[in-house]
């Protein structure tokens, strides 16, 4: 099992590097605590006691088959999962030491501190710079070389900056696929996120996009603590500290990449990673 996770990457025409060895990761804070957190749509139950801890800093891939409970889990760190009718859930999911299910902490709060990238790119229909400024707009500010430095600092985050810093006031919409993204992306850093959500980032973009686009989080995470939902096994191994693998609404195995995929304990941890069903 040891070759697992190169075998993975080899798929790919990835060369073997540090990066497939267990490298111990720094101490770093818990900014979610995940405890016992069940979810039903209706009768159907989607998430069956879910325990996690996800710390600041770091990528955490979520990988597993479609079906199992990824992008559901995902949607209920910010809540966004309420939006569907007739969801119930139990447990607990501490962020910062807080419970968001707490009557307390509203919505708009959480959805602050916690900002989602969609599986497609959603820009608004609106030029590239109202894309940006729009967030912080909503939270009262007005000034314009506010909003301009705001808009620039994020764009340049989201590496995306050279490309449009002459096309500011052009529609979003005639952005390209992995543009679009990024744009989306800095969309996001525009109001100071604290956590980043990506339900498959990258499942719709060409593969120059996709390396974009990773590169991006692993300069993102050096700040933010990113949550991504992926179908793709070697994308996961590539750029996420640990992984946790779903199975009918339930985490099979969570720990630190390497180890997911270089020496699993469960061995349908093993089936999935090696294609024997998925």
């Amino acid at each position: 099992m040891g070759t697992l996770r190169e075998a993975v990457l080899k798929n790919e025409g990835y060369k073997a590097n540090d990066r497939l060895l267990e490298i111990p990761l720094p101490s770093k804070k818990v900014i979610y605590d995940i405890q016992h957190l069940n979810l039903w749509y209706g009768n159907t139950q989607a998430l069956k006691d879910v325990n996690l801890a996800v710390n600041e800093k770091e990528v955490t891939a979520i990988i597993g088959p479609s079906g199992c409970g990824k992008s559901t889990y995902l949607k209920t760190l910010n809540r966004m999962v309420e939006l569907v009718p007739d969801v119930r859930t139990t447990g607990t999911i501490m962020y910062r030491g807080k419970n968001i299910f707490d009557t307390s902490f509203k919505e708009e709060e959480l959805r602050t501190w916690v900002g989602m990238v969609f599986q497609k790119p959603n820009p608004f229909p609106k030029s590239i710079y109202e894309n940006i400024a729009y967030g912080p707009k909503i939270h009262g500010i007005r000034n314009k070389k506010l909003l301009d430095q705001i808009v620039e600092r994020s764009l340049r985050s989201a590496y995306i900056w050279d490309e449009v810093k002459d096309r500011l006031h052009d529609n979003a919409y005639g952005l390209s696929g992995g543009q679009q993204q990024r744009l989306c992306i800095a969309r996001c850093l525009a109001i100071e996120p604290d956590v980043i959500l990506m339900d498959e980032p990258t499942s719709a973009l060409d593969p120059k996009s996709t390396r974009k686009v990773e590169a991006l989080i692993q300069e993102l995470k050096k700040e933010f603590a990113i949550i991504i939902v992926t179908h793709n096994m070697q994308q996961a191994a590539r750029i996420s500290d640990r992984t946790a693998f779903f199975l009918n609404g339930e985490v099979v195995e969570y720990d630190k990449t390497g180890r997911i995929f270089s020496n699993p304990t469960d061995s349908r941890t093993e089936d999935y990673i090696s294609g024997r069903f998925g």
